[in-house]
């Protein structure tokens, strides 16, 4: 016989119409397990569901009154218990008919009349011993996919931070607080979710596309000094090699191993690429048009633009907002989706809340797109 493992093994529950059999089978587990009786398939259905993590195995008869074995199992089965808990069946009445519904029921296994009790004993603790190991190991299991996941938490958490603070510091190189790039996401994703442009987008997709926006000008780190922080106009010459910082960006970020396996990878190489694209096909680097351009990197272009305008730069002062609203809808930076345009206007006083303002700025003698150079380089 398997050695007793004390009372604190856990709690059965006998259920018997006859008071001799639940005495004699609780008299086999005395110092095995604590034992509960019941005397009918109510009663036991009732010490069930008042604690439905009570009992650590459930010895049931078949003919009873009131509920039979049975009707106990129909009961139980909806709520999936027998695959926690081992119900036995107690019966002399070995029929197929009775065991096949009884096992489809989800009965663990039958204990036949007379009892025998050494074969009861080694039968209840072995099942008892497995279910309970592999409650154990759900839980070890559950415990390390929580682990599993926080740490994976804490990866994005680290490589979310690491982006930003790349980002940021190309914008302290033109001169900018590193507040552009996180007013930039604020305002990608507040469009994405508050008008009809981000349908089809999951909020994980939205999310993605916000940190891919953060990286929009990634390759502003290959433009030197002289020209990425020039105050005033830049030469033909040196706006071409300013454009270049989309071309740049995207082929950085293909060459970094990690990007690849973030959701925000495809979304980041596409705007870091084409965010000065513009609707009428006289955009950067490629000249896309229309909806050649998709639709995150138009949002984020609109957005790169609108922000420029706003705030003060190295090479221009800001533009009050209702100027910059107006040279927005009057093309002075470039042509953009009429649709996008419409969205924009929609959420720009939500947008407008983004921003922590100081005074009105004075008049601006630098900065005009009216040249072709655009505002935002």
């Amino acid at each position: 016989m398997m050695e007793p493992v004390g009372t604190a093994a856990g709690r059965l529950l006998i259920v018997d119409d006859e008071e001799i059999n639940r005495l004699i089978l609780s008299n086999l587990f005395e110092g095995i397990y604590e034992v509960d009786e019941a005397a009918d398939g109510r009663e036991a259905l009732d010490k069930i569901e008042a604690d439905p993590a009570r009992y650590i195995a459930v010895l049931l008869d078949v003919m009873m009154p009131v509920l039979d074995g049975i009707e106990v199992l129909k009961r139980l089965a909806p709520a999936g218990y027998m695959e926690r808990v081992p119900v036995f069946l107690i019966t002399a009445e070995r029929g197929n008919a009775v065991m096949e519904e009884a096992y489809s029921l989800g009965v663990m296994d039958f204990i036949g009349k007379p009892i025998v009790p050494y074969a009861v004993i080694k039968r209840v603790q072995s099942v008892v011993e497995l279910f309970e190991a592999r409650k154990r190991l759900s839980l070890t299991v559950e415990d390390q996919r929580l682990q599993l996941l926080e740490r994976a938490e804490q990866i994005i958490e680290l490589n979310r931070g690491m982006i930003e603070s790349l980002s940021a510091a190309i914008e302290f190189r033109d001169g900018e607080s590193g507040d552009h790039v996180q007013r930039i996401h604020d305002i990608t994703k507040l469009m994405l979710t508050q008008t009809h442009l981000g349908e089809g987008l999951s909020s994980e997709d939205i999310d993605d596309i916000a940190l891919a926006a953060i990286m929009h000008d990634v390759g502003k780190i290959a433009i030197p000094d002289a020209i990425l922080c020039k105050p005033g106009r830049l030469t033909p010459e040196e706006f071409e090699i300013m454009k270049t910082h989309t071309v740049q960006g995207a082929e950085l970020l293909a060459r970094i191993p990690q990007m690849r396996g973030t959701g925000a990878y495809r979304y980041a190489i596409d705007i870091a690429r084409h965010h000065h694209e513009r609707w009428d096909g006289r955009g950067y680097p490629d000249g896309l048009a229309g909806d050649q351009i998709s639709i995150w990197a138009q949002v984020v272009s609109l957005a790169d633009v609108y922000d420029a305008l706003t705030n003060k730069r190295v090479y221009k002062a800001a533009f009050t907002r209702e100027e910059s609203l107006r040279m927005i809808r009057d093309g002075e930076c470039g042509t953009f989706n009429p649709e996008l345009l419409a969205c924009f206007f929609e959420v720009e006083p939500q947008i407008c809340t983004l921003y922590e303002r100081g005074a009105a700025a004075g008049p601006v003698t630098d900065g005009s797109a009216a040249d072709g150079q655009p505002t935002g380089r």
